[in-house]
């Protein structure tokens, strides 16, 4: 067993958990949609950027759009799925929150991460014809996947995590709340440039709910505007800049989850713009393609770098003094939560419903006077063993 916590600084709870010690994990590809390239086995793969080797996103970048399947728990079918809205190292500390919840409550649960839109769809459409009885899922499209997440929830138990879908009818909703994460990352980056001056803003694809809501958040609170309500929250253009009064947003450039491209657009926006003083990624992997970027540039100090989650190249990035700081959401609370919520609703336990139908999970801002202990407390979540300090 390993303790799984957070301390009351880093707004998490202190309980006991018995979720990193579970066993007989598979791993399997569920679809290879260019089976042209005959990539049939890993010795078959090519060599590839080691950025892109990291955890389960290598695959992704292998074949262009592969689907990622984990069964967690005991027992020969899930009755509850996970799934997110892409590859990314980023889940997989959600996926300790799973294996936690999956231990506490006795259920079995399968996490999934897809490469794209039609691979999620098809994950949902799947698990519906075996009889799923409850899914947690990441929209990647809200708007445009409401009619069919309704239908969805017309079939099982549905809720959101991590990226909302208000008008799906989800039974719940876990997560940040990302407008107001957006305006703590533009207070971030005020610390950062204390005089103000240009911002270029980096992030996977803005069809996401969250990402829109993060990215508002920011350029609210860069240009000292009032605070907004999700509901009804008015957007800036996706492109182009957005001048205030000592910050201006130079534009905001998407990659659509290719870590390649993310690398590629910062070290444009270092060419394009010479004037440019901080970058911002609201993705995980955002800021580590940046401070690649910065760094190959030979402009590190020089352009400052705010980012959002725990990817352990920004984390690193902060201990050296190359990151300003860092936004959490907590990603190992979706996981656990989610799993608690849906094994509740199986069994008949309403109880479990939030207040609202939200739970809000709490932030935490990362900065170099508290990422030691931060990093160390993710370690202990995800398993990894930590250093112990000699007396």
């Amino acid at each position: 067993m390993v303790r799984r916590w957070l301390t009351t600084r880093f707004g998490g709870r202190t309980k006991e958990s018995l979720g990193t010690n579970v066993g007989g994990l598979t791993v399997r590809l569920l679809r290879e949609r260019n089976p042209v390239r005959g990539f049939r086995s890993p010795r078959d793969w090519p060599t590839i950027d080691p950025f892109l080797m990291k955890g389960v996103s290598c695959l992704k970048g292998l074949v262009g759009a592969i689907a990622i399947a984990t069964a967690v728990g005991c027992g020969n079918q899930a009755e509850l799925a996970y799934i997110t809205n892409g590859v990314d190292p980023f889940w997989e500390i959600a996926r300790k929150g799973v294996e936690a919840g999956v231990e506490e409550f006795g259920v079995n649960c399968e996490v999934l991460m897809p490469a794209d839109l039609p691979d999620q769809k098809r994950m949902a459409e799947s698990l519906l014809a075996r009889g799923i009885r409850g899914i947690a899922i990441s929209p990647i499209d809200a708007e445009n996947q409401t009619e069919f997440l309704k239908d969805v929830g017309t079939q099982t138990i549905l809720m959101t995590h991590d990226s909302d879908a208000p008008g799906s009818e989800r039974v719940a909703f876990v997560g940040m709340n990302n407008y107001t994460a957006g305006r703590a990352a533009g207070r971030m980056i005020k610390e950062a440039l204390p005089e103000g001056g240009d911002v270029m803003i980096f992030v996977g694809r803005l069809e996401q709910l969250n990402a829109q809501q993060r990215r508002q958040g920011i350029i609210d609170e860069l240009m000292d505007r009032p605070v907004q309500a999700l509901e009804g929250m008015t957007v800036d253009p996706n492109s182009g800049a957005i001048e205030g009064e000592n910050f201006r947003v130079l534009d905001t450039r998407t990659d659509n989850f290719e870590y390649s491209r993310a690398k590629a657009n910062a070290e444009d926006a270092i060419t394009a713009y010479p004037e440019l003083d901080l970058m911002i990624g609201l993705f995980a992997y955002n800021i580590p393609g940046c401070l690649e970027a910065v760094k190959g540039a030979n402009k590190v100090g020089e352009i400052q770098l705010v980012s959002f989650d725990e990817a352990d190249a920004t984390l690193q990035g902060i201990v050296d003094g190359a990151v300003h700081g860092t936004i959490s959401q907590q990603p190992y609370e979706y996981g656990y939560h989610s799993v608690r919520i849906l094994a509740g609703l199986m069994n008949g336990d309403q109880s479990v419903l939030p207040e609202g139908g939200v739970l809000e999970v709490p932030i935490v801002e990362v900065r170099q006077d508290n990422v030691d202990e931060f990093w160390a407390n993710l370690k202990n979540l995800k398993g990894e063993t930590v250093a112990a300090t000699q007396d």
